[in-house]
């Protein structure tokens, strides 16, 4: 074997040919499934896309380098299922570009966070992190209750997303910006157009506590909240999940 291979080191083309060979070897065991993926991804009748306010608040979580330290994808070994539910699937991130399932966890996995704590934990928890956790080493990210969002971009922001795949239609697309605002005020006039939009799955609520008032804070609450719970195909059998 290691004559075979000394004598390929003295010929240059026959090396170059070696290694594009086996280069490609590892580039098809790395492309062939794309070529699969529609019968390797589960099927997911009841996605949903994120609303406006969701995305606003995935923004943010990037800007923030939120990712850093906490991953979005549940492997399936026993002891992450034990701790955080079950393991995350691939069409639970059909819409999400970038993919953030990180591959650090300084802070817990998030895959599955939404509607495991309350708003007001959430609140609590970006404002001052050791109040609700001791132990956290997290900075607190309590400017995000005094800074309004910005909501003039968020139709180009699904724009840009629909272009990709995300089915964002022309009606959402016009009305980004008063789904945003209609999401955390649920006594405004812009809420029930929310529901009608994006479903009734959809949560409408002050997501900071303060209804009069549209801030970043909400937007990042709404998206930790809707973690994982964009369908409900991780739920179900296996059998049934995986069709």
């Amino acid at each position: 074997m290691f004559g075979f291979h000394y004598r390929l080191e003295r010929k240059a083309i026959g090396l170059v040919v070696g290694i594009i060979l086996v280069a490609s070897i590892g580039g098809i065991v790395e492309i062939a499934p794309l070529f699969t993926i529609h019968q390797t991804v589960e099927d997911a009748p009841d996605m949903r896309v994120y609303t406006p306010l969701e995305i606003a608040g995935r923004n943010i979580y990037m800007r923030e380098g939120c990712y850093a330290c906490h991953s979005q994808m549940i492997r399936t070994l026993r002891d992450e299922v034990e701790r955080y539910g079950p393991y995350s699937l691939a069409v639970e991130s059909k819409y999400d570009h970038p993919m953030l399932w990180g591959s650090k966890r300084t802070g817990p996995d998030l895959a599955r966070v939404g509607g495991k704590y309350s708003d007001e934990w959430q609140v609590a928890h970006l404002v001052d992190p050791r109040s609700v956790v001791p132990e956290s080493i997290m900075p607190a990210y309590d400017w995000l209750s005094r800074n309004r969002l910005k909501t003039d971009n968020l139709g180009e922001d699904l724009k840009a997303l629909r272009t990709v795949g995300v089915p964002y239609s022309e009606d959402m697309i016009a009305n980004a910006s008063s789904d945003a605002h209609g999401q955390a005020a649920p006594d405004s006039k812009e809420a029930e157009s929310v529901v009608t939009r994006y479903g009734k799955e959809t949560s409408v609520r002050p997501f900071d506590g303060k209804p009069e008032e549209l801030t970043e804070m909400d937007a990042l609450v709404a998206y930790l909240q809707i973690l994982g719970r964009l369908t409900d195909a991780a739920k179900k059998p296996v059998a049934t999940a995986e069709r």
